[in-house]
């Protein structure tokens, strides 16, 4: 009996020694996260958490090894590996393209639609600002894109009249439904990127710090496997789903996190496959805003 217990003490002792460090930003990125997060509270799995509101809070304990494994947009990603001798490495790519461009105009059903309009837009220098002036460009649009207020407040300036058009990623587009039924989904921007590229565009990569990832590649596999899975049953299971993301304060309430995740298009990819979509994106940044990627495309010791 003293010897089984002896046993469960060490493997519980070198569980923790040897536990995971992850990374999860507040927010549609995290919402897979949370079965994992679960799973670690019951004791089923050794990963711990930390709850981040930004990748720029995240980034320094990644490229420090504070953090093994995190979750950041493919600029942020790019730019810390070339910017800091391959701090972090890609590991695959966790979530595509998600963003609306939302109204109460039936009229647009196109990009053409928007020329002459003003869009309030979220993410000024990431990828939604960059991603509409591809597309503004690729379909010959001049439209002003406004970024005077805060992503958080969109969906309501929307609502309210402010603006009659806003570019928003989840859980922004359900906020916005869901106060007001005569908000549309007008331009489901991953789609309007698969007419000019034949692909869809990344929003979130899953990364892992470079010298842990090199000498932990079992325990990269294995993290790798769970989140997939995490990922699978988020998908299937959007109410459980949501209040597992409201119980572990990921930045959502349980129901706006369950009618966003139909809408949030995680997926999995690993680094090798996705890289020619990462590098389409990386390349809209480069001609826009070289600085925002560390001024060049990241080499292939990036892609894990």
């Amino acid at each position: 009996m003293k010897s089984r217990f002896l046993t469960a003490v060490l493997f519980s002792v070198a569980s923790a020694a040897f536990a995971q460090k992850v990374g999860v930003l507040n927010g549609p990125s995290g919402i897979p996260c949370a079965h994992l997060m679960e799973a670690a509270e019951n004791g089923k799995n050794a990963y711990s958490f930390e709850k981040f509101a930004s990748a720029q809070n995240e980034l320094p304990k990644l490229v420090k090894g504070e953090i093994d494994i995190g979750f950041l947009p493919p600029n942020a990603a790019a730019k810390v590996y070339n910017s800091a001798s391959g701090a972090v490495v890609c590991l695959g790519i966790a979530g595509n393209g998600n963003l609306f461009l939302m109204t109460k105009d039936e009229n647009i059903k196109s990009v053409a639609d928007l020329s002459g309009k003003t869009i309030s837009c979220a993410g000024q220098g990431a990828t939604p600002e960059y991603m509409m002036k591809y597309l503004m460009k690729k379909n010959s649009v001049e439209a002003e894109l406004d970024f005077s207020t805060p992503n958080a407040e969109i969906a309501a300036a929307l609502i309210q009249g402010k603006f009659d058009y806003a570019l928003v990623p989840e859980p922004f587009a359900t906020v916005a439904q869901t106060k007001d039924s005569s908000v549309l989904r007008a331009l489901n921007i991953s789609d309007e990127f698969k007419k000019i590229e034949k692909d869809d565009f990344p929003m979130t990569l899953l990364v892992a710090n470079a010298k842990y990832a090199k000498k932990h590649k079992k325990e990269i596999r294995r993290f790798i496997e769970d989140y997939k899975a995490s990922s699978k049953w988020t998908v299937e299971n959007p109410d459980e789903s949501g209040k597992l993301v409201e119980k572990h304060s990921l930045g959502l309430k349980a129901p706006v996190a369950a009618k966003a995740i139909p809408s949030a298009a995680y997926t999995w990819k690993s680094a090798k496959d996705g890289k020619a979509e990462i590098e389409k994106l990386l390349n809209i940044f480069l001609e826009n805003s070289p600085q925002s990627v560390g001024n060049k495309l990241p080499d292939g010791k990036f892609y894990y």
